[in-house]
């Protein structure tokens, strides 16, 4: 888990340095924080020598919050803050960056909305557990349906239409995506990185992509489906 930590901050160093130079006190927002490990590493790599920014975990469970909130005090690490809440109920008004790492099957599309909700420049995610496709293409049929038509594959195939789907998501909201790997398939199997910073506001030709992928396949992610006018 270190190594994901650590290698994900490096990925990520590059839209801190421009937040950190473009504005005074610069806000990242880390969803589905769990136990903070990547907050913590992005505050004592760049927030903390920065002397300025800050970095907000939204997490849902307590007793992880409470015990981030000490680490943080023990550490010195004052401009972080922890925000028990549901992601899709969280506020925190202007961010800049928002992660999510490993945030579990729509976790990771709260995340997607939450940014822009809050109008986020940067967006890093390693998705985790795509499981709502899957169920959706157990019903869902056409001439694709070889496709996903045994489990283990329609799992599979389920994962990869769900980021191929949020990544369209982010362009046709004037995001520019890349998506590599994260690190080694021996250090984690969820190993997909979704990397977007925002040039415009939209992008309609990624829209109909999205759209028509959709209408094809009989299945999308329901709460950015949801989103979309």
């Amino acid at each position: 888990k270190l190594k994901q930590v650590q290698h994900l901050a490096q990925l990520i160093k590059p839209a801190i340095d421009s937040v950190l130079k473009d504005k005074t006190q610069p806000v990242l927002a880390d969803l589905g924080a769990g136990k903070s490990y990547l907050g913590f590493i992005l505050y004592d790599l760049y927030f903390g020598p920065a002397g300025r920014g800050r970095v907000a975990a939204v997490e849902t469970r307590p007793e992880l919050v409470a015990t981030a909130k000490k680490i943080a005090a023990e550490s010195g690490f004052e401009r972080m803050e922890f925000i028990e809440s549901r992601i899709a109920d969280a506020a925190l008004g202007a961010v800049d960056i928002v992660t999510a790492l490993h945030a579990c099957d729509t976790a990771t599309d709260e995340a997607i909305l939450f940014a822009l909700r809050h109008e986020a420049k940067y967006v890093a995610l390693v998705p985790c557990c795509q499981a709502e496709l899957a169920r959706e293409l157990e019903s869902a049929h056409g001439s694709l349906e070889q496709l996903w038509r045994h489990p283990i594959q329609r799992r599979e195939f389920g994962a990869q239409l769900t980021n191929v789907l949020r990544g369209l998501f982010l362009e046709a909201h004037g995001y520019k995506v890349r998506v590599t790997e994260l690190t080694g398939l021996e250090h984690s199997l969820k190993n997909e990185f979704i990397f977007a910073e925002r040039h415009q506001r939209s992008n309609p030709r990624a829209r109909a992509e999205f759209d028509k992928l959709v209408k094809e396949i009989g299945a999308a992610p329901k709460v950015l489906a949801s989103a979309l006018p």
